[in-house]
């Protein structure tokens, strides 16, 4: 299954609850700091493509100098992507490899959309939530509302994701309400991969 939605949607509060009921989460972010961590090629490769000015005084990845750049300028952010996306497809296809039979997926893609790769799922759940509250969200995690503003308009829109979700979740109430929304997913879940494996055994 892809899971993705909107920065500040709440999409990591919905896969933590995934992994809570048992879904090995693949998480295309953390696998993309890590191809980038220091002493990485990766992180060699960003370095020679963006300069000095993106590297912190430890020698890791200066990330909001980075964002500043990418976010800005289109093209930039392409350089980066063709430099990380083929080391994230790498990793995630070891990941998926080590998962044992009767596991189920979730691929934790934020720009799920944005690259074209929904078709590659069974199922795509997308988390939204109200454009103001995402904004709340991300000002209360320290992202100016100018940068918020600018990383919300450099994916896609709401319709887009829309279009393409086969499961919906809103995270724009409780906490308990995205529990519930979250349970119902996962008994679907479940409820699919028995199906897919009592028709595979002829049950």
């Amino acid at each position: 299954m892809g899971l993705t939605g909107g920065i500040g949607s709440g999409k990591s509060a919905v896969s933590a609850r995934l992994a809570a009921r048992g879904a090995v989460v693949i998480d295309a972010d953390r696998i993309a700091r890590e191809v980038v961590a220091p002493g990485t090629p990766g992180l060699a490769d960003v370095l020679a493509a963006f300069g000095p000015t993106v590297a912190a005084p430890d020698g890791s990845l200066d990330r909001p100098a980075l964002g500043r750049i990418v976010f800005a300028d289109p093209q930039a952010r392409a350089r980066l992507e063709a430099i990380v996306h083929p080391l994230v497809r790498a990793e995630t296809a070891r990941r998926i490899d080590a998962i044992p039979a009767g596991g189920i997926a979730v691929h934790d893609i934020p720009l799920l959309v944005e690259v074209g790769a929904e078709g590659g799922y069974d199922l795509v759940l997308v988390v939204e939530a109200p454009r103001e509250l995402r904004l709340t969200r991300l000002e209360g995690r320290g992202l100016p509302r100018d940068e918020a503003l600018a990383r919300m308009a450099s994916q896609a829109s709401d319709e887009r994701r829309r279009a393409v979700a086969d499961v919906l979740i809103d995270n724009g109430g409780s906490l308990d309400d995205l529990d519930a929304r979250v349970e119902k997913v996962w008994r679907d879940l479940l409820a699919r991969r028995d199906a897919k494996a009592a028709s595979a055994s002829g049950g």
